[in-house]
């Protein structure tokens, strides 16, 4: 069968393992999965399925049937690269792309691509490159040899990864050295200049939420910027910050993050570190919520974990911005605007139509009222514990050792400040 070549030809599986205790709802999943392999450029998306199993089979993931029914399929389809929604071992890699004659990524694989294609800053694409390494150097099962070595195109998927993959452990150790200390340089400058934000008494916001929840259109309809917005997983990321003033209110830092995604694999959560560091130093969250997903439940929980793991814990204040209203029928949206209204701490808004911003920026300017001022506190050297928890809240102006501890000045709100002699 003939096809138009427009890139190169994928097909996307979700497997649907029941024993699976983090198992999640397959119709959203698998829309998920073909949704990122649709954000990366040169790829044409042939096919999409659900594969239920019972459980995964160790050697080669999929039962023998199913394998060969699979195989027949892409052979039919002229597919050339298969996409599997999950984990996939380097062995059952290694296995499948022998069966099927196709080069094979797992979800971490492709998350991984998309980050390559998208990292913009320095220290993006160096944290991209480290991840894709330390992922890499997993897979080094000396095995690839059915594959064609250079198929061009895509940065891991073939051509110039290819000499990466095939690279010993030792050639990737010593390039990850060198990569941690370029981004040890660069994580240092950045490192100044969020002391010299710090230092001004603009607090800062931070747009939180999952993927495509609409935070970089909410961003630059309240910024006028034009940062990436695209209805794409991962548009955005690298953090992005303008100054807004709000209406009647101060002056604010207003910073767009990376999307959080279920299943982000670990590597991918310490290479993204620094694009979530200004969570880490907001006065205020602004958790944005696609509220026309059907699966909009189960990612907000998913953006509460990736927080908490990050050690934003519940005493920072938050709004929970339940966007793309628009998306909606009149009825839902009457209904869930209603809902939002009677809570506390919930706007409902349309970042598209601009449909309740104002009440939006009216709440974030009302939570930051406790605006930010600098006190002077002495330590003695015991008293380590206050004064780790003063560096977690990135408020530490100045420190000077004496004789007989610290001399700190420190710029916070008085929310901090109770927290503080709370301890």
């Amino acid at each position: 069968m003939e096809h138009d070549r427009v890139g190169t030809r994928a097909w996307v599986l979700h497997p649907d393992i029941k024993s699976d205790p983090d198992r999640r709802p397959a119709k959203p999943a698998l829309g998920e999965a073909v949704a990122l392999a649709a954000a990366l450029p040169g790829l044409d998306v042939a096919g999409s399925e659900t594969v239920s199993l019972p459980k995964a089979h160790a050697g080669m993931l999929f039962g023998k049937g199913k394998i060969e029914e699979l195989r027949l399929r892409f052979e039919a389809e002229e597919v050339e690269l298969v996409l599997v929604d999950g984990p996939v071992s380097p062995v059952q890699q290694r296995n499948l792309e022998k069966v099927w004659g196709v080069k094979l990524l797992d979800r971490t694989g492709l998350i991984l691509e998309i980050f390559s294609d998208r990292a913009r800053t320095r220290e993006g694409v160096l944290q991209v490159e480290m991840a894709a390494l330390s992922y890499q150097r997993t897979r080094l099962v000396r095995a690839w040899t059915h594959l064609e070595r250079q198929r061009g195109g895509l940065g891991f998927v073939g051509g110039p990864g290819e000499t990466q993959i095939e690279a010993d452990r030792r050639a990737i150790d010593d390039q990850l050295v060198r990569l941690r200390r370029q981004l040890d340089k660069v994580v240092r400058t950045r490192d100044l200049h969020r002391k010299a934000r710090a230092k001004v008494p603009y607090p800062i916001v931070a747009l939180v939420g999952y993927t495509n929840a609409g935070k970089s259109t909410l961003f630059n309809l309240l910024t006028g910027a034009e940062v990436t917005a695209k209805d794409m997983l991962f548009a955005t990321l690298d953090p992005t910050m303008r100054r807004v003033r709000l209406p009647d209110g101060p002056e604010v830092i207003l910073s767009d993050t990376v999307g959080f995604i279920s299943d982000l694999p670990t590597e991918l959560v310490a290479a993204f570190r620094a694009t979530l560091e200004e969570v880490l130093a907001a006065d205020l969250i602004l958790h944005v919520r696609d509220i026309s997903h059907p699966d909009t439940e189960s990612q907000a929980r998913d953006v509460t974990a990736i927080l908490s793991s990050l050690g934003v814990d519940d005493s920072r204040p938050q709004i929970e911005v339940w966007n793309k209203l628009d998306l909606l029928d009149p009825e839902a949206r009457e209904a869930m605007a209603a809902r939002a209204a009677r809570s506390d701490g919930i706007i409902a808004i349309s970042a598209l139509t601009g449909s309740g911003i104002d009440g939006l920026l009216a709440a974030t300017a009302e939570r930051l009222q406790d605006r930010r001022h600098t006190s002077a506190l002495h330590l003695a050297f015991s008293d380590g514990k206050r004064r780790a928890w003063l560096f977690r809240q990135d408020i530490v102006q100045t420190e000077t050792q004496t004789e007989d501890g610290f001399d700190i000045t420190v710029l916070w709100t008085p929310r901090q400040q109770a927290q503080f002699e709370a301890l």
